[in-house]
């Protein structure tokens, strides 16, 4: 009769793994020294299987060398909420954190925010993203994943993750966006008409005939308007805030001063005037820093606000209502490109830092500067080439 070999003992201060009749699983338990009281660290972990509770007892040793013990539920959504509410402080509220919170909702936390975050893993991210392709476009999948990823990021900054798995991953292609457009002179004529009655005409005037992003002009104030020619220098408007952290613009070249068309210093000051009137009635008080564009009950605009209005006036334009407020900057562009203005300076005007990026983010506004040899060679030889076509009519006229 051949004896069953006994299983070996562990050593001292050796981890160990056994079935627990009881709880039906099996136990391992970890050897991870001494506590500073001198009472032995010796945490237990179960799993199903051997595998299970070995891959369990790995995770848990890795956690004490990097000093981060990650919470057992701390989920994907508690993450993700966490990020939300603590890491985008200064942002605004109903713009860069509403948009973020949205997408999160509906496209993240409903898909994997159950998951517990310590596991989980890179495929599982993958698998999500993939999923979500079939619906989104690459630029929202994009987002989705930067979401993903800051939040890990914040959950790392605070010891609740040891590693941001959302960092290995990279965002398929999802379905075609809708490619921005711009607003010919027609159209743009036929929505400044529509917004006549509205009281958001004067942001469109000023959006479309100065390229001002929507962002930049939601928080301008009066004390940065200028509508008065003063020591040489015309009526100008300084955009040096946006709706940014700390009321930063896009970029350093954003914060930049533009002077305005006359119809837009016409369109400010009869602004002023109405918003003074308005102000008076309802017996508020206006100062010359107060913001030159607000809502009826003198909050300030938000995107929402700036949308729903705008969709409105497009439609009243006759026009589908699939345009959005950014193309109006779209717009501007194309328009000066049209009328002959050097690409170095549209970049200028609509504050980018080179004209590449102008070229790269409005290259199918801008008419192609290829083009712009021939076209004016045809000019130049116009007359020459039209006198030959008279003189050889002539010519053939004579011999018959």
């Amino acid at each position: 009769m051949t004896e069953t070999p006994k299983r070996a003992k562990a050593g001292h201060g050796a981890d160990t793994i056994y079935w627990d009749p009881v709880k039906k699983s099996y136990v391992g338990a970890v050897s991870l020294g001494y506590a500073p009281n001198g009472k032995r660290r010796r945490p237990k972990v179960y799993g199903k299987t051997k595998t299970e509770v070995r891959n369990k007892i790995r995770d848990l040793k890795k956690e004490m060398q990097t000093g981060i013990k990650a919470p057992a539920n701390y989920t994907v959504a508690d993450a993700v909420n966490d990020f939300l509410e603590r890491g985008l402080k200064g942002r605004d509220e109903k713009g860069t954190i509403g948009k973020n919170r949205s997408m999160a909702n509906k496209h993240l936390i409903s898909f994997i925010g159950k998951a517990k975050l310590k596991e989980l893993s890179a495929d599982d991210v993958d698998d999500w993203l993939d999923g979500r392709a079939e619906f989104l476009a690459t630029r929202s999948l994009r987002d989705l994943l930067a979401i993903l990823r800051r939040s890990i990021a914040h959950a790392q900054r605070r010891d609740k993750a040891a590693r941001n798995v959302a960092l290995l991953v990279a965002a398929p292609e999802g379905r075609p966006g809708r490619p921005s457009k711009a607003l010919n002179l027609e159209q743009a004529k036929a929505v400044l008409a529509a917004a006549r009655p509205s009281r958001l005409y004067a942001y469109l005037v000023l959006s479309l005939l100065s390229g001002v992003r929507t962002e930049e002009a939601r928080p301008l104030t009066w004390d940065h308007v200028f509508l008065r020619a003063t020591d040489g220098i015309p009526p100008h408007v300084a955009v040096w805030r946006s709706v940014r952290k700390h009321g930063e613009t896009k970029t350093r070249k954003s914060r930049r001063t533009i002077a305005l068309p006359k119809q837009v210093v016409d369109v400010l000051e009869e602004h002023m005037r109405w918003q003074k009137q308005e102000r008076a009635s309802r017996g508020l008080e206006w100062s010359p820093t107060s913001r030159v564009f607000t809502t009826r009950s003198g909050e300030p605009l938000d995107a929402a606000n700036v949308r729903r209005d705008f969709k409105a006036i497009v439609k009243r334009a006759g026009l589908q209502p699939e345009w959005t407020p950014r193309e109006l900057r779209h717009s501007f562009v194309s328009l000066l490109s049209d009328h002959g203005i050097p690409l170095e300076r549209i970049a200028l005007l609509v504050g980018h830092s080179s004209q590449a990026t102008t070229e790269a983010v409005y290259r199918k506004q801008l008419r192609p500067v290829i083009t712009q040899g021939a076209e004016a060679m045809d000019d130049i030889f116009a007359e020459d080439h039209e006198g030959e076509d008279t003189k050889g009519q002539e010519e053939g006229d004579a011999v018959a």
